[in-house]
């Protein structure tokens, strides 16, 4: 069962009850509210981004419980992931919105590990956008997708997506990003992002949902 944790914000709610995404979430769950009872049956649990970050430090127990018994946290962007969620290293960038004005740009986006389960669904179309920032993935964990030196401003390059199995040596599963769909799907711009997200949940619907 796949479940999502969102904010209450419009584009959160968006993304639930427009019809663009509507049925792709067995379970929504208000953060504010998340509870231990809320967390029973799923297998995956969405945070979506942009939930307000000391709602999730306070749920930080109850999220690092969940992982403890073999659920996947799947973390979306611009969340301070790296104050709560188990390994998380972020790095700031300056946000660059405007690249794809430049004629021939070349933002650095690069899937590096194109045998993972996700790319069935997600290729670079849905992938080259802006980001919020790089990840530097913990011991154990895969790097999928890195901007590379030449696209960091910083000239160091990063993760901005990664899989990251039995985390803390135990059954649980976190996928994290700095992308950050839910905002810019359910505010009607980038469309790439809403590309993402819809292809992100059809991965999700192979992974976790197959049972259905």
């Amino acid at each position: 069962m796949l479940a999502l944790l969102e904010g209450g914000t419009y584009f959160h709610k968006e993304a639930i009850e427009g019809e663009r995404l509507t049925g792709r979430f067995d379970r929504t769950i208000y953060a504010q509210e998340l509870d231990a009872a809320a967390l029973v049956g799923c297998d995956a649990l969405i945070v979506a981004d942009r939930i307000h970050p000391a709602v999730l430090r306070r749920k930080r127990p109850l999220l690092l419980s969940y992982l403890a018994t073999g659920g996947t946290l799947i973390v979306l962007g611009e969340n301070r992931a790296q104050d709560w969620a188990p390994g998380v290293a972020w790095e700031f960038r300056p946000t660059n919105f405007w690249w794809w004005l430049e004629k021939g740009t070349d933002p650095g986006h690069r899937i590096v590990a194109p045998g993972h389960e996700i790319f069935r669904h997600v290729g670079m179309g849905e992938l080259v956008w802006h980001y919020h920032g790089l990840l530097t993935p913990p011991p154990g964990a895969t790097s999928l997708v890195e901007i590379t030196p030449e696209g960091d401003p910083h000239g160091k390059g990063g993760s901005i997506l990664y899989d990251h199995r039995n985390v803390g040596g135990g059954p649980g599963r976190m996928i994290v990003t700095t992308l950050d769909p839910f905002y810019h799907h359910g505010s009607f711009f980038m469309p790439a992002a809403s590309r993402f997200l819809g292809k992100l949940l059809d991965w999700t619907d192979e992974a976790f949902r197959a049972s259905r």
